[in-house]
């Protein structure tokens, strides 16, 4: 039984609309915050009008709701009092136009067409144009496991993962040429993916941190697992200045990484 705010949102719509069961509590845990504030919320694939007015009902009366879809007939529900906007999400130069007109925005919930290349332009014209603590939500990301919406070397998905990629080499022994600061994080649920906006977050570098209390004459255990680099260890505790020798730094890691190529048997990880 499904008991969600979002869900009776959508069962007191007045127009057709369709969702999956899972989502409703999805919608729950992302957008409860932005009720009744005054926000930019903008929707992709809206023909039908339900969700139109499921999000009002849900979001309140001081939230702007904006649908975007590619038939002209969505026209009809400015009528309603939304503001519509015809054109195909995947092409960047009516992205340019819309955030042209309309600013940034605080939420945009990408239930378009669901191909890789709707997913994926969508995706990279609107990181860049969300406000300070807003998200782009894309959903229907299942597409990227069936036939009939693009190549799946190319899946959304797929696309999805090199952005981890690209987050994940904001750590500063990575790569920071590589590395992607358009979004914060990445949150990932059943059919969905969500890119949060942070600028006051992306801008911290990532670095070492040291409290400056005093230190206490311990082991390190993380890999004490492995008898060499536990040897390492105990040598490199009694023998402090071995620390501060870069070659014995090295000599430590490769260590580490020959163990553990041998040790851990990791195939059946990535079946």
């Amino acid at each position: 039984m499904i008991t969600s705010t979002s869900f009776n949102s959508f069962k007191e719509s007045p127009h057709k609309s369709i969702k999956h069961s899972t989502y409703f509590d999805v919608y729950d845990n992302l957008f409860s915050k932005y009720v009744g504030k005054e926000i930019t919320f903008v929707e992709v694939g809206v023909l039908g009008g339900g969700s139109l007015f499921m999000w009002r009902n849900f979001l309140g009366a001081k939230a702007r709701i904006i649908g975007v879809d590619l038939n002209p007939s969505a026209k009809r529900w400015e009528e309603s009092g939304f503001e519509i906007f015809i054109g195909n999400q995947a092409d960047p130069e009516f992205w340019a136009s819309f955030f042209n007109k309309v600013g940034k925005i605080d939420v945009l919930l990408d239930d378009g067409g669901h191909t890789y290349e709707q997913q994926i332009i969508t995706t990279e014209c609107v990181l860049d144009n969300l406000n300070e603590g807003g998200m782009l939500v894309v959903e229907d990301t299942h597409t990227s496991y069936m036939d009939g919406f693009g190549p799946k070397k190319f899946s959304y998905l797929n696309y999805v993962k090199r952005l981890i990629d690209k987050l994940n080499f904001r750590f500063h022994e990575l790569s920071q040429n590589i590395s992607d600061k358009r979004f914060w994080s990445i949150q990932i649920f059943d059919s969905f993916v969500v890119f949060h906006k942070s600028e006051r977050c992306v801008q911290v570098n990532s670095e070492p941190v040291d409290n400056n209390r005093p230190s206490a004459f311990v082991m390190d255990f993380r890999q004490s697992d492995n008898a060499a680099i536990g040897f390492i260890e105990v040598l490199s505790n009694k023998l402090a200045f071995l620390k501060g020798i870069k070659l014995f730094s090295v000599l430590k890691k490769q260590i580490a990484i020959a163990l553990a190529n041998n040790k851990f048997n990791s195939k059946k990880y990535f079946k």
